[in-house]
Order: structure tokens, then C-alpha cells, then sequence
């Protein structure tokens, strides 16, 4: 068994493309099901945010596996697949925890370094565990990848590379030097408004801030915690009149503001206003963008912007958490290679267990006038010179496998001993602990793809 990853993000796909692919949690949880299920998928955990849409799973076969993930991808999106894979990435086993501890870090993301990411994958991870597809390979994997992430951000000065979403919007929203908005209106009520308003509340104290959401109650406790008030959100109209600055994020799959409605509330008013759309799907009208006095900051503006960004202080740091991520996959690496040889082991120590009884009955068969004191010691001493005997090739496999060569040690103590793979896998299964692979040995790397 192996691990693959097949995605797309901001680097790979035009963020129309990224909306397209947006997710809910019930699609989310049914995706994650179907894939489960596939013929050569064997777990599965899902990374839907607005940055990007990955699929991490347990896989037997590398070709059959991302030909089942494909073209599942295709149908819960509703995108055409030779549309999709024109844009996929692909990684597989080392490579694909590479991606996974990079995207933990933060390196991957469309703002360097911004730590939201380690809450969206606990939460992909916490979603595969309900629905029963996260099993013992992967959450491990993502357990890793959350340490890696704290790890990065704790070590090294990548904090101050990097910012959140949130903060790389407001800067080109109100670019340095720039009035403070005096009213400014937040949409939605979920995490990313959360930290929107807790932003804009430290940024701009002085301002007068609104909450706006559908459920006037998660209005309220977000108001509350930020001085601001609350509103629900029919009364956007309202509000829209005299805001400076209104942010959006809410988890609508249709548009929350469109061009005739905003029109509507701002007739006759020629100030002008900045909106920020952060959700994926887009809350806002494109159309918004060509109406008069209207300034619009969306994700794509934000990704362009930061591609175009110069180096920040702090960046050195990227290299050391890079590093940081290197050492992290060898560590993995050697976890996996030695789990991999466990499931031999075990199996031939259950075999020398059968040899051993099956030889004490047939002896204790032919020897039945020998007092049970005999007979113990006797038992005792044959199961002492078996354990014995194979103590020291079961320790020195073990240590092999932290090399290079250490699925084909185990691949040889299967041949040696006669031992059936169809064992091992047993045993492992029956066995297995968070972390370890369920199989003896794993099939060739193939080439890594990106497509």
C-alpha cells in the first residue's frame, strides 16, 4: 500500500477554476465515502479550501487508484475531468508527504506562512474520522503534518514571512498610508470573518464595525467579542449605505450581494467603497467591479498581488523550514519502511508458534507416562531455544529497515522462512496501530506527475 495525493490549488488552477471546485461538507463527505470505496483506495482524507482541493489516500495501485480519485473529482464537481487534469497535481509516497507537510507549513499557501492552514486540515482530518475513511495510515500522516506545521512556526521566524489572508486582503483594500474607513461592514460570521473582524477591530479601532449574517445569534457573538453591532443579514441594504470598507466570507453557494442590489442601496451616493470577497465560492458579483466608485479586492487580486510581492523580512526562514520539512519526510520515510517489516515479523513469529505446539503435542503424544514437572520443563526449554534462535534476525530486520534496503530485508525473511504475504497483511490488519502500513512491502515509485 501506498500513499497518493491529487489535487489542485492557487498554484496550479485560475481561482475561477478553484470556485468551481468549491465543496460543501455534505458533497465533502459523500466524495469522501466514494472514494473509500474505489476497487484500490483503502483510506482517504479531503483538503477543501479556497486555496485548493486535494484528495490524500491509502492506495494498492498508483494507476488504478488516481483514475478512480479523477474521476470522482469530475463528478462532485461538476467540472469535466480533461478539464481537471489539465490542472491536477500528483504525488506519491515520500513526495505526497512532502506536499502535505509543505501545505502544513503554510509554504504552499497563496499568502507564504499563514497559519489558518493547520486548522482546515485538523479539520479534513476530523472530517474523515466521523465519516470512517481516516484510518490508521492517514492519521497518522496528518497528525505528522500538524506537528511539522506547529513545528515551523514555532522554530523559525516563518510568522514573520508571512500573513493571513485576511491581513494580505486589508493591505490592498487600504493600502499604506490611507484613511482608516470609518464604517466598515463584515459578512458572515464563520472562522475567516471571525479573524476578519478581530483584525479589523485592531487595525482600525476607532471604526464603527458591523456584523451581518444570516443567524442573527452568531451575529451577536461575534459582535460582541469585537465591539461591534449586529444586524441580520436582510439588513445588508442598510448598511451598505454609508460603509467604506465591507468584507465577506460566508459559506453561500449563491451570491450574496449582487450588482443591482448594491446599485440599489447606493443610488444617489458617490463616496467611494472598497468590498472584499473572501469566499469560495465568491459571495460578490464580479459585476460589482464596473460600477462607479467601486473598488473590488477578491482572492484573484490577492493571488496576483502576492505573486508580484517582493521578499518580506523574514523570508530566510522559508530555507530552514524547508529543512524542517526534509528531515520530517526522512523521519516519516523510516517510520513507514519499518512499520512495513512488522507485519513479516509478527507473521513468522505466529509460524514458529504453530511449529513449536504442533511439535509439543506430538511429542507429549508419544511420552504420556512423563510427570507434568518434566513435561513443563521441557515446553519451557523448546519455546526458550525458538525465541532464542529467532530473537536476533527479527531485531537485526528491524534495524535493516531504517536503510534503503529495508522492504527487500523483509521481502528475504518471507522467502527464507516460506512465509505467505497473504499472513502478513492479515496479521497486520488484525494489529495495526496509528502509523503503520498495513502491508509487507510497497509497489515500485512510479514518476512523479504534474499535469
Amino acid at each position: 500500500m501506498s500513499l497518493l495525493v491529487v489535487g489542485l490549488s492557487h498554484r496550479t488552477a485560475p481561482v475561477r477554476l478553484l470556485e468551481q471546485t468549491s465543496l460543501t461538507e455534505e458533497l465533502a463527505v459523500k466524495l469522501l465515502g466514494d472514494v473509500a470505496g474505489s476497487e484500490h483506495v483503502a483510506e482517504a482524507v479531503a483538503v477543501a479550501t479556497c486555496n485548493r482541493l486535494e484528495v490524500y489516500a491509502e492506495v494498492s495501485k498508483f494507476h488504478g487508484a488516481l483514475a478512480e480519485i479523477s474521476e470522482l473529482l469530475a463528478q462532485y464537481t461538476a467540472v469535466p475531468r480533461e478539464v481537471l487534469t489539465g490542472h491536477f497535481y500528483v504525488h506519491y509516497d515520500d513526495r505526497a508527504a512532502w506536499h502535505l507537510f509543505t501545505v502544513a507549513c503554510g509554504l504552499d499557501s497563496m499568502v507564504v506562512g499563514e497559519p489558518q492552514i493547520l486548522g482546515q486540515l485538523r479539520s479534513a482530518l476530523a472530517l474523515g474520522q466521523q465519516v470512517g475513511t481516516a484510518g490508521p495510515v492517514l492519521n497518522e500522516l496528518v497528525q505528522q503534518a500538524l506537528r511539522v506545521g506547529k513545528r515551523a512556526h514555532s522554530e523559525t521566524a516563518l510568522d514573520k514571512a508571512g500573513q493571513s489572508l485576511v491581513t494580505a486582503a486589508l493591505d490592498l483594500a487600504v493600502p499604506a498610508g490611507s484613511p482608516d474607513p470609518g464604517r466598515v461592514v463584515v459578512v458572515g460570521a464563520g472562522s475567516m470573518s471571525a479573524l476578519a473582524a478581530t483584525t479589523i477591530r485592531r487595525r482600525y479601532p476607532a471604526c464603527a464595525l458591523a456584523v451581518l449574517n444570516r443567524t442573527p445569534e452568531r451575529a451577536r457573538r461575534l459582535a460582541d467579542a469585537v465591539d461591534a453591532t449586529a444586524a441580520p443579514l436582510s439588513e445588508l441594504p442598510a448598511h451598505l449605505a454609508d460603509a467604506d470598507l465591507l468584507l465577506s466570507c460566508t459559506g453561500a453557494t449563491e451570491l450574496v450581494l449582487t450588482a443591482d442590489r448594491f446599485a440599489a442601496a447606493r443610488a444617489g451616493i458617490a463616496t467611494p467603497i472598497t468590498l472584499v470577497d473572501l469566499a469560495m465560492p465568491r459571495d460578490l458579483d464580479p459585476r460589482l467591479a464596473e460600477l462607479p466608485h467601486v473598488r473590488v479586492v477578491d482572492l484573484e487580486r490577492i493571488a496576483e498581488d502576492q505573486r508580484e510581492a517582493e521578499p518580506q523580512p523574514g523570508q530566510g526562514s522559508l530555507d530552514e523550514v524547508a529543512r524542517i520539512v526534509e528531515a520530517e519526510v526522512e523521519a516519516y520515510r523510516r517510520l513507514r519502511t519499518a512499520s512495513a517489516v512488522t507485519p513479516t515479523v509478527t507473521a513468522l513469529r505466529c509460524m514458529a508458534a504453530e511449529v513449536v505446539s504442533a511439535e509439543l503435542d506430538r511429542f507429549h503424544g508419544r511420552t504420556a507416562g512423563l510427570d507434568e514437572r518434566t513435561r513443563a520443563e521441557v515446553e519451557q526449554t523448546v519455546r526458550r531455544v525458538v525465541d532464542k534462535l529467532l530473537h536476533e534476525p527479527t531485531v537485526r530486520v528491524k534495524q535493516l529497515t531504517v536503510g534503503d534496503g529495508g522492504v527487500t530485508y523483509a521481502q528475504a525473511l518471507r522467502e527464507l522462512f516460506n512465509l505467505d504475504p497473504r499472513t502478513a497483511v492479515a496479521v497486520s490488519r488484525a494489529e495495526a496501530a496509528p502509523g503503520e502500513d498495513p502491508t509487507a512491502g510497497r509497489p515500485a515509485e512510479p514518476r512523479q506527475e504534474k499535469r
